[in-house]
């Protein structure tokens, strides 16, 4: 009886450290499929052994590690890409947006000049440009009027003094004519009288 248990006590034993030992395993593998770079390497160095000055690392452990740092750097370039994919297109997404804003301001620029100036024969004037020429227009009209009033007023002053002076020349004129006419009549007659007495 005390045999039996011996031997079932170390059959515990053995199997607890085949267990342990499977564990163990088990944990270092994990301990190379979990955990960031760092970590891994922390692992491998935990689980090599001494020798001298040199630690003695498992080809499969190294093989292992490699290849996790092969598809961590592979991942990495992979996100690069695709951040690099997702710059260009919002690169492309920003220019699109700075065009329409270039369209949207130079619409808004036009709707301006449109709002300020308006259409005469087929030509947009501004309205500040409109209303200089028109008080330009109007302030020369009133000036050609001015003028135009005091040249009338001086030419017909001027007329109406030529006319006196012409009728004053006319009533000049019938009595010269008069005093012509009068001078041929007394002529005549004394011509008649000097031809009777003869």
């Amino acid at each position: 009886m005390m045999r039996t248990n011996h031997s079932l006590l170390i059959f515990l034993f053995f199997t607890l450290g085949i267990a342990a030992s499977t564990g163990y395993v088990n944990a270092q593998e994990e301990g190379l499929d979990k955990g960031t770079i760092s970590s891994q390497f922390d692992y491998v160095k935990n689980v090599s052994t001494n020798y001298q000055d040199y630690k003695v690392v498992k080809r499969a452990h190294l093989d292992r590690l490699e290849s996790n740092i092969n598809d961590s750097i592979n991942s990495f370039h992979r996100q690069v890409a695709e951040l690099k994919s997702q710059i260009d297109t919002q690169k492309s997404s920003i220019d699109q947006l700075n065009q329409q804003i270039s369209e949207t301001n130079q619409q808004l620029s036009d709707a301006v000049e449109q709002r300020d100036s308006f259409s005469i024969f087929g030509v947009y004037l501004h309205k500040a440009l409109y209303n200089n020429l028109m008080w330009g227009i109007v302030i020369f009209l009133a000036t050609a009027l001015v003028v135009s009033y005091f040249r009338f007023r001086r030419s017909h002053v001027v007329t109406a003094e030529t006319k006196k002076r012409l009728e004053e020349i006319q009533e000049e004129y019938e009595q010269h004519r008069k005093n012509t006419l009068e001078r041929e009549r007394k002529l005549n007659r004394q011509l008649v009288d000097a031809l009777n007495k003869r």
